[in-house]
């Protein structure tokens, strides 16, 4: 026979933002992001705090969305029992406590749909597969403390600080969710090795991608030209609208509008994570408008039907026309040198025209205006100056 209590399924799945009594000491807490967990409370029999008073504890027992009210109702019952008899819960109760492992890959399946990309969703559990599942994956999810997230981190802090970086930020990201979810208690390892400076400050390399002069661009941007490589149109394309390579190589047909003169980046591709247009000079419709005969779903088509160019594919073609010393991310800082340098462009319109975020948050906030017309002009000098 299942035990009752004055909660019910309905209400534990509704209930607003507090504290929340089912009775015989046991709680459904809900925080003000939605997270909702259960906590018993119980006295353990013959034990006094440190004023003497009977030593009253509140227990995790799991988030309500993995334990059951009845599962929670039953596990109360099992620490109250053990209270009576003047057993701490806290070092003998017997709780289905996660791995590391076991979590972390559970926050991943949950956040999935919160990726930019799948590469990036697949990124994030490869660095905790990769450094922190060796040391810590078996630990039950609420043993893993400070010495622990040190194993991880120290190793890789200085020699792969970027990575170490990140690792520390998932490892936090597991652990505090593992903690909203009641397998938890205190504060945060990683939040406390920050705060204590445990590990030793790196100082940032600044790593600047490889760009062409400015100058060289119309020599260099000519022997693109006589090239029928969908490679060499598609860096020809990249090198004019100062675009990313995966947003140039993910582009669509349904994201050109020819009649407008645009072409739309959908979020999804872009850095900022907001829909970038891009003014079409013709230049760049000379470029793409014969590649709609190929009838693909992709602008610049691989060599797989409806498939895109690999990623690869414009720096391999940099490496056979000897073009060594330079990146194919460089051009977007050839142009930007360039529009300072000649066209004298404002700040604000250089950088939009890069989809460069421009000013504080209240300054976006005001600035509503992408300047497409501005940049029109600026890009329809930067495409003559490419191609004289």
């Amino acid at each position: 026979m299942a035990l009752s209590g004055k909660l019910t399924k309905k209400l534990v799945e509704n209930l607003g933002a507090g504290r929340h009594g089912d009775g015989n000491g046991l709680y459904l807490v809900v925080d003000p992001s939605g997270a909702r967990r259960w906590i018993v409370r119980v006295v353990v029999k013959g034990q006094k705090n440190r004023k003497g008073a009977p030593l009253r504890t509140d227990f995790g027992l799991g988030g309500a969305d993995i334990v059951t009210i009845n599962q929670a109702r039953e596990r109360a019952l099992e620490y109250r029992r053990m209270a009576r008899t003047g057993l701490n819960p806290r070092f003998n109760a017997t709780r289905d406590i996660p791995t590391f492992e076991e979590f972390a890959k559970q926050v991943h399946i949950d956040r999935m749909p919160t990726w930019k990309n799948a590469k990036h969703g697949q990124q994030w559990i490869n660095t905790l597969r990769d450094y922190a599942f060796p040391k810590i994956g078996r630990m039950p999810i609420d043993s893993v403390d400070q010495p622990e997230v040190m194993m991880c981190l120290a190793p890789i802090w200085t020699e792969k600080h970027e990575t170490a970086k990140r690792l520390a930020q998932r490892i936090k990201t597991v652990l505090d969710v593992a903690r909203s979810k009641g397998f938890r208690e205190g504060e945060n390892p990683v939040t406390a090795i920050k705060d204590a400076g445990a590990l030793p400050k790196v100082k940032k390399k600044v790593r600047h991608h490889k760009a062409m002069h400015w100058r060289d661009v119309p020599a260099f941007y000519a022997d693109l030209k006589s090239r029928n490589a969908m490679a060499a149109k598609a860096l020809m394309f990249t090198c004019l609208t100062g675009s990313r390579t995966g947003e140039v190589l993910g582009m669509q047909w349904g994201e050109v509008d020819p009649d407008a003169r645009v072409w739309t980046c959908p979020a999804v591709r872009m850095k900022t994570g907001a829909d970038h247009r891009v003014p079409l000079t013709d230049e760049m419709l000379s470029i793409i408008e014969p590649l709609r005969a190929m009838q693909s779903q992709y602008v610049f088509e691989g060599q797989k039907r409806h498939q895109p160019l690999s990623n690869m594919s414009m720096l391999m073609l940099l490496r056979r026309m000897q073009v060594d010393d330079v990146t194919v991310h460089g051009f977007r800082s050839t142009f930007r040198d360039w529009a300072s340098e000649v066209a004298n462009a404002p700040r604000e319109v250089a950088e939009m025209s890069l989809a460069h975020q421009v000013g504080s948050d209240v300054e976006r906030a005001y600035a509503r205006s992408d300047l497409l017309d501005k940049r029109r002009a600026l890009m329809e000098r930067w495409s003559e100056f490419a191609t004289n």
